[in-house]
């Protein structure tokens, strides 16, 4: 032997011919920008890269011609290869897809979440090209470093392409010269339509917990919680997937407007309405999806098509953005609160990609390969079934371990409350902190939890549920509201006693961003008591926090049972807001001596106060931990509350220390990234009598 051949990259027909061909060698008829090894005819559609020596083949290559490659790389190269053509094909596009999937997924959060850090352009912005990369291939010089074969071996290494490109390009080329008259309208309808459904299935059903976000009110009728009610979501968007195999149906006006009145169902109706609309809305959406793909493909310029679809995926991302976040973007008196606008954006592009894209034979019985796309439908509606049926006993799975957990809460009469901005759920450096999050909750022991900033079921937040993990991690009852569609940055409250009845507001906000609450009676232990959480408007928006305080302040005076305000007020102690909470809602803070506050405040009625903390976040938020604990009284009319401040542990009972794992008394911040106690706490309250007695 004396050629001497590299193997860049094979796929399995290559493997068979290359090794194994039988008979008489035949001339090559080699494929333009290839080179093939003398004497080896690749079958027709076979695209594989070779580098070859300087000498001459003379005999047929074996594979001892092939230079070495590394074995665990040629091992699944060659397992890969030998799969049925059907199954790899299958495989590769439930690969692929996932990996697009997380993409979308994570890539929106970290351009997002780096502004919002500072307010301002960070730099990680130039990421978002990731979006637009179709567009930015059609430019030429770029098109032309990308398009050599050393590029295209890569890539298709990385996607694990090995796919008949040659054929399908000539197909294609001939596609394109029959259709060139009506292409340019084509892929601009069918690109917008395109990125349109991809965005609405990202925005909406991003996670299966999403809709039921979208339908939540307050307790006792909440609507279907994420689980196990999410399991129906999954369900109706496979559902979606099997009818697509009927495109008369799917193609028809009727089917669209049936769309159209379920996205305003799930914006405008609550509770189970919303949900209803919302499963109607995900069987549409995913019915769509092969017909779509087909009007792109068929557009007479794809990659023209493929651009436009990511330009207007970004658009009406930015679009949700600006609906929310309009106090801190440019336009936002325009675009505030109008994500039904946005809603019907989407809708409509679809509907012009339905009607006046162009259409594709790729689904019905006129199909070229019949028997291929049968054959082909059986194994994805086999696939998908299984996916269901796990992600199904994942959540049986998941209820049951977090009913199991609900049932098992100890009687008490201390209780502890804690407050907590959450910023979504990533830390200081964009990372996830879920774990961490829910470690740094259970060592506080805290029985009523209220976590602000933690709506997260936006695709530009990571279509993350933060109250339905964390409920379920920890075993607490959970409630989370106003709806993810209501504009506001969300508040969660995790309980560890039953949830009798809560409702949500919408603070008044004429000027700044809209801000959330929560009022909610909890059953501990056989008595009720109340809890106020709320979370106003920023710093410089001065009427909406005017208006705000009063309404909350009106809403403290009404309640009669014993509860506790945990509140983010952006306003100092002893500030106009801070005394009208205090006097017109007639509460008591937890310290009045600390004057180091700004904007997270404790304060409450009808309860003895036991301690009260402040703990770092420890580069988990930009948000201290504040926790307080509190005593039922036996009598509420006949009870005395303790005046007296005590930082000595040793001076106070030990079943009201607050978890040593945070350290001791700490004067002044602590900048250490550990949670620590800090800001002269901890505190604890004790009658002046006690006292005495306690210190004898």
């Amino acid at each position: 032997m004396q050629g001497d051949f590299g193997l860049l990259l094979c796929s399995r027909q290559w493997q068979q011919q290359y090794c194994s061909i039988p008979g008489r060698w035949r001339p090559p008829r080699p494929a333009p920008r290839e080179r093939i090894p003398t004497g080896v005819t690749p079958r027709p559609g076979l695209r594989c890269l070779y580098y070859q020596s300087d000498k001459q083949q003379s005999s047929p290559p074996t594979p001892h011609s092939i230079r070495k490659v590394h074995p665990l790389f040629s091992h699944c190269v060659l397992q890969f290869g030998k799969m049925p053509a059907l199954h790899r094909d299958l495989l590769l596009e439930v690969s692929l897809g996932y990996i697009s999937c997380s993409l979308h997924q994570s890539l929106a959060p970290m351009l997002w979440y780096f502004s919002l850090q500072i307010l301002g352009l960070t730099g990680y912005e130039i990421f978002a090209a990731a979006y637009i990369s179709p567009l930015i291939l059609n430019i030429t010089p770029i098109w032309n470093l990308v398009n050599n074969k050393y590029v295209l071996a890569l890539l298709r290494l990385i996607s694990l392409d090995f796919q008949k490109v040659p054929q399908e390009k000539e197909e294609m080329k001939r596609t394109e010269e029959k259709n060139e008259s009506d292409a340019q309208r084509s892929w601009i309808v069918s690109g917008a339509a395109f990125g349109s459904l991809q965005f609405l299935t990202h925005w909406i059903f991003g996670e299966v917990s999403l809709v039921s976000r979208w339908a939540v009110s307050g307790h006792p009728n909440t609507g279907p919680d994420p689980n196990p009610y999410g399991g129906v979501i999954l369900i109706a968007l496979a559902l979606g997937v099997m009818l697509s195999f009927w495109p008369s149906i799917v193609n028809s006006v009727a089917f669209w407007l049936i769309g159209v009145a379920s996205a305003i169902g799930i914006f405008y109706l609550r509770r189970e309405g919303a949900f209803t609309a919302g499963t109607v809305l995900a069987i549409y959406t995913m019915s769509l999806w092969p017909h779509l793909i087909s009007r792109l493909i068929s557009s007479g310029d794809p990659g023209k098509a493929l651009s436009m679809a990511m330009l207007v995926y970004v658009l009406e991302m930015l679009g949700t953005v600006w609906c929310t976040a309009y106090n801190f973007v440019p336009g936002g008196a325009i675009t505030r609160e109008q994500t039904i606008v946005v809603l019907g954006v989407v809708m409509h592009l679809i509907g012009l990609g339905l009607f006046y894209g162009r259409q594709s034979k790729s689904f019905s019985s006129e199909t070229n390969n019949v028997t291929l796309f049968k054959h082909l439908a059986k194994y994805v509606k086999l696939l998908l079934w299984l996916l269901v049926g796990l992600g199904l006993l994942g959540l049986v799975h998941r209820f049951k371990l977090y009913q199991e957990k609900l049932l098992n809460q100890p009687a008490k009469k201390d209780i502890s409350a804690m407050i907590w901005s959450y910023r979504f759920g990533y830390d200081n450096q964009g990372w996830p902190s879920l774990e961490r999050s829910a470690e740094l909750i259970e060592q506080t022991g805290a029985d009523l939890i209220t976590i602000l900033e933690s709506d997260a079921s936006k695709p530009y937040l990571g279509n993350n549920d933060l109250t339905m993990w964390l409920g379920e991690k920890l075993g607490f009852y959970m409630d989370f509201g106003p709806s993810t569609k209501d504009h506001t940055w969300g508040t969660m409250i995790l309980s560890r006693y039953p949830i009798v009845r809560s409702m949500h507001h919408l603070l008044p906000s004429p000027q700044g961003e809209l801000a959330p609450a929560i009022s909610m009676t909890v059953n501990i232990s056989g008595n009720l008591m109340d809890f106020v959480v709320a979370h106003f408007g920023n710093e410089e928006d001065d009427l909406d926090r005017k208006l705000q305080a009063q309404y909350i302040s009106n809403l403290l005076k009404e309640i009669p049972q014993p509860l506790v305000f945990l509140g983010y007020i952006t306003s100092a102690p002893g500030s106009r807001d801070y005394i009208q909470i205090r006097k017109i809602g007639n509460v008591k803070d937890i310290d009045h001596t600390d004057p180091d506050r700004w904007c997270e405040y404790i304060m409450y009625r009808g309860l003895i106060r036991l301690g009260y903390a402040r703990i770092s976040h420890g580069g988990l938020s930009d948000t201290e931990v504040q926790l307080a604990k509190f005593r039922i009284p036996d009598d509420q009319n006949h009870y005395e509350d303790n005046d007296e401040i005590e930082t000595d542990p040793t001076n106070v009972p030990e079943e009201i220390h607050f978890n040593p794992r945070f350290g001791s008394f700490m004067t002044g911040h602590n900048s250490e990234h550990i949670h620590h106690f800090h800001m002269n706490t901890p505190k604890y309250f004790l009658q002046h009598n006690k006292k005495e007695k306690l210190l004898i």
